[in-house]
């Protein structure tokens, strides 16, 4: 987490800051072009880096029935870890120094830096705690999976970004919320469609689609961070 921190925190100053004030296709572009940049490295630079490799089996795999439902308890675990860190994001955003700097720049950069908030160290600060949750959310589906690959990464990036479109680019909450709607998308998808299992991620993405085309805005409002 901290390796992968500090990482977040020297692509932001390479890639993402020359870029802030650029229109926010400009930005897009750029770390789209880091993320090949980054996988590929790993690919070449690893043996048999093109390759899936095996995670250590680091949580316990045993499975239990409750109602007749087959509960995993390395699934439990995951979702525990999970609420924890939501838990301590809200607490981090909404009762720290820190965290109302990052609201106040998320809602208005200029003004913020007006009333004495320092661009730079916020936005570090912003990189380092995403970059940090990004190598947790990695570990954890190594440790679901019990495999790894240098692309497991993509399909990943590409759901969080588009479940930050359903909740509201800047609201942090609202992409908690649109991550649970993919789920449960992609869930019921393999359930309950004949066939679907293949295809759950189109289901998906249908939706996402679909907020984009109706924005339905007095669902999900931007309210800033």
């Amino acid at each position: 987490m901290i390796i992968t921190g500090f990482l977040g925190v020297f692509f932001e100053r390479i890639v993402i800051k020359p870029f802030r004030y650029a229109p926010l296709l400009m930005v897009l572009v750029a770390t789209v072009a880091l993320g090949i940049v980054v996988r590929e490295t790993v690919r070449l630079s690893f043996p048999h880096g093109s390759n899936p490799q095996i995670f250590p089996r680091i949580l316990p795999q045993h499975s239990f029935y409750i109602g007749g439902v087959l509960l995993r308890l390395d699934n439990l675990i995951i979702f525990g870890i999970t609420l924890f860190l939501i838990a301590m994001i809200f607490l981090f955003i909404q009762r720290t120094k820190m965290g109302a700097a990052i609201r106040a720049i998320s809602q208005d950069g200029e003004a913020a830096m007006m009333m004495g908030i320092n661009m730079d160290r916020t936005v570090a600060a912003t990189f380092l705690l995403g970059s940090a949750l990004g190598a947790v959310a990695g570990i954890l589906i190594g440790a679901y999976n019990n495999i790894i690959r240098f692309d497991m990464g993509l399909m990943g990036g590409v759901k969080g970004f588009s479940a930050a479109v359903v909740g509201g680019l800047g609201n942090v909450y609202g992409a908690i919320i649109g991550g649970l709607i993919l789920g449960f998308v992609e869930t019921f998808a393999a359930a309950f469609i004949p066939g679907g299992t293949p295809y759950t991620d189109v289901f998906a993405f249908l939706v996402v689609i679909f907020f984009l085309i109706f924005r339905p805005s007095w669902y999900f409002r931007r309210e800033g961070v």
